[in-house]
């Protein structure tokens, strides 16, 4: 839910795209991850996912892995 209701519709679209695919079948520490993610920015987010920004180490491949429905919804 928290994926959906971000503020930025992108976010919300993206985020949720993901949380879709991936939610089941993520283990206990990538789930704890996704939902420190959660607690980021919109802003910082949506530049981490556009490439406009570099994502900090400890979500890069997270965020590399929600960039891609970024690129397939663009």
């Amino acid at each position: 839910m928290r994926a959906m209701r971000r503020g930025i519709r992108e976010m919300d679209l993206i985020l949720s795209a993901w949380a879709d695919i991936h939610l089941d079948a993520l283990p206990e520490d990538r789930l704890d991850l996704f939902d420190a993610l959660l607690s980021e920015n919109d802003q910082d987010l949506y530049a981490w996912v556009t490439g406009r920004d570099p994502a900090p180490e400890r979500f890069a491949a997270m965020v590399d892995d929600v960039a891609q429905i970024f690129q397939k919804q663009g």
